[in-house]
């Protein structure tokens, strides 16, 4: 593998970009690449991170597919790793226009990640597959959001609302009868996701009433899950999310727990995604981990499971370009732990200056 690789990374903004780039130029195999990053905004930090950067549209444009086909096929790059939710179906639906030209695609398959991204289907996979998830109920009127949250026992305890179809915090909310103590007012940082139900209900009047997913609320510990799947098996990597700050996991560490790993490989299975992707489960009262959600792409900060042993960013990149990963006698370093601050990169005339 002495060659060196053009790739394309998208998403060069999004919160991962270093651990991704970090990830494919510290791999076990030594290959070597040259990174083409993009990025909807003209000046995200992963610019300045690869050796080029092209600004591109926003996938809702009609020219995305032509502009990031384009790019392919002048930096001749061998495969595009998407990094962002906005893109993936839409690249998952142009596979073969990618093959013609001799690149792969890093996504799991249409039908897979249409169920991935849909935050109702993928607790109704968790159904099928004997999945724990929390108690639900799909709505689109006030009159079946009221009734949702009597079922779930508000206002006695909390409950969560959020779209349908979103990515990350986005519309997400705690609906809370709870008021602040001084202490918590004084001393507690604001999340933004508490929200009082006479506040949420005056948000769906001021418009046409969304397709909304409410569930009970899961007080215990969130763990994310770091999972790499092709034909010879599964790989799952839980980490639990000791501080999160916009979604973001700023203190993560690995905890290779049987149960959710168990879990993250059924519901892999489910699916059928395939190269890297996670999912995030939270604990009940019970100490029952329970499905949050899907994220069928390289996670924000999926290095860890790099640190902790198994490159799944590079070895899915090994095997969109033909290489079968044997994935038997692996060690995963338990308890590896990831903190992120808040550190920089210096520009000069335009150029990387350094960082700190």
């Amino acid at each position: 593998m002495g060659d060196v690789i053009s790739v394309v990374v998208t998403g060069a903004g999004a919160p991962g970009i270093a651990g991704t780039i970090y990830s494919l130029n510290n791999n076990p195999d030594d290959m070597k690449f040259r990174i083409i990053s993009t990025d909807v905004k003209s000046d995200p930090v992963g610019r300045y991170l690869a050796s080029e950067f092209y600004t591109i549209p926003p996938p809702e444009d009609k020219e995305y597919i032509r502009c990031i086909k384009g790019i392919a096929t002048k930096e001749n790059a061998r495969v595009i790793i998407p990094q962002t939710t906005r893109e993936i179906v839409l690249l998952s639906q142009h596979l073969e226009e990618f093959r013609e030209i001799d690149v792969s695609v890093m996504v799991s398959d249409y039908s897979s990640l249409k169920r991935a991204n849909d935050k109702y289907l993928i607790i109704k996979e968790c159904e099928k597959a004997e999945v724990p998830y929390p108690e639900y109920f799909l709505i689109d009127n006030e009159n079946d959001f009221l009734s949702a949250l009597d079922n779930l026992g508000y206002p006695d305890k909390k409950v969560i609302v959020k779209p349908r179809f979103s990515s990350g915090l986005r519309g997400l909310r705690i609906i809370s009868n709870e008021t602040l103590s001084m202490k918590e007012f004084l001393e507690e940082k604001p999340t933004g996701l508490n929200i009082d139900l006479d506040s949420i209900l005056k948000i769906f009047r001021n418009g046409p009433f969304p397709e909304i997913l409410v569930t009970e609320y899961l007080p215990g510990d969130e763990y994310s899950v770091d999972v790499f799947r092709n034909a010879n098996g599964t790989v799952a990597i839980p980490r639990n999310r000791k501080d999160i700050r916009s979604g973001i996991s700023f203190d993560t560490e690995i905890e290779l727990r049987d149960d959710i790993i168990k879990y993250s490989v059924k519901l892999g299975e489910s699916l059928d995604l395939k190269y890297c992707f996670g999912f995030q489960f939270k604990m009940d009262e019970n100490n029952v981990p329970r499905i949050l959600e899907s994220n069928p792409r390289i996670q924000g900060t999926m290095v860890a499971s790099t640190y902790a042993g198994f490159n799944m960013i590079y070895y899915s990149v090994k095997e969109a370009l033909g290489n079968s990963v044997e994935i038997s006698d692996i060690e995963i370093c338990d308890n590896t732990h990831i903190k992120r601050y808040w550190g920089a990169i210096a520009i000069k005339d335009a150029n990387y200056s350094g960082k700190i």
